[in-house]
């Protein structure tokens, strides 16, 4: 890896796990609709060498992307693993044959995936896996135990280093917190969807990374115009913005912004250095309240 200064410098997930606050998220790695090999396989291998050659430190991915392919693919640009990147990975769904995302949350089909991960990544242990519970874009309320405990057990055995948790609330995130420790709430979250305003400031309280998905997913046309406007008097992208905001918003915030282009990646981790000036955080921060 490259000693790249990356924007917003590292956040320490645990004691033995340090991750850049600027990480990749992998998704778009697989093919249209994330199912499927990848249109270009070739630049997707370039893609993730780059992430590696830039210093980032922190790959997002699943099993249930393409399903299999990201991960085959994340196998086959970067395996055997450079010592500091790390990988974070999910479960709690399956694709169907139509490309859906159907709810896979039994905790037999949770342990089937864990070492589906494990098989496709080439690894004997998985760094982070979080537990995806809810729905597309917002939590789901009922108790998550059953589902926690499985993945705690497998933790117990050597296979997950970490367990973290995916578009969980609060009351959730405790009930796991009795079960095993939690190191990282990856839930929807921008300038505009603020419903766990509450919930970041109570992770970065608690030493608990956050890493919002959709950064620009979400948004009204009053909020969508409000953010280009800013945008266009910064002279910057909206997703430089977008990113931004996210970065300055709390230092326990992490990023996976994700692309299948290697020009793309470095306007990511480009835009995520940007820094707001004073008086556009707040109207930003207007818009959410709006």
């Amino acid at each position: 890896m490259t000693n790249t200064t990356l924007p917003g410098g590292t956040y320490r997930l645990a004691d033995d796990l340090d991750l850049t606050r600027v990480g990749y998220g992998a998704m778009q790695l697989a093919g249209p609709g994330v199912f499927g090999p990848p249109t270009d396989r070739d630049e997707a291998v370039r893609v993730l060498r780059t992430v590696v050659e830039l210093g980032i430190t922190h790959i997002d991915t699943s099993d249930f992307y393409g399903p299999h392919v990201t991960n085959e693919v994340i196998r086959e640009a970067l395996h055997p693993y450079p010592e500091a990147l790390h990988l974070v990975t999910k479960v709690g769904a399956r694709r169907d044959a139509d490309g859906g995302w159907p709810h896979a949350r039994e905790p037999h089909e949770l342990v089937e995936q864990v070492h589906d991960n494990l098989r496709n990544l080439g690894l004997e242990q998985l760094d982070v896996v979080n537990l995806r519970m809810g729905g597309f874009d917002a939590p789901e309320a009922g108790s998550i135990a059953p589902q926690f405990e499985a993945l705690a057990e497998l933790q117990q055995q050597g296979l997950i280093r970490h367990l973290g948790l995916s578009t969980v609330n609060a009351e959730q995130l405790a009930e796991a917190q009795t079960i095993a420790p939690v190191v990282c709430v990856q839930n929807m979250y921008n300038v505009a969807r603020r419903e766990d305003d509450a919930l970041v400031d109570a992770t970065a309280a608690q030493g608990i990374a956050y890493v919002p998905y959709f950064p620009l997913g979400g948004f009204s046309p009053i909020q969508s115009g409000a953010l280009d406007a800013v945008a266009a008097r910064l002279g910057v992208s909206r997703l430089t913005v977008a990113l931004s905001w996210l970065l300055q918003r709390s230092p326990n915030m992490l990023l996976i912004p994700g692309t299948s282009s290697v020009a793309h990646l470095r306007d990511n981790v480009a835009s995520a250095g940007f820094v707001l000036p004073a008086d556009a955080v707040a109207e930003l921060d207007a818009i959410g309240a709006a």
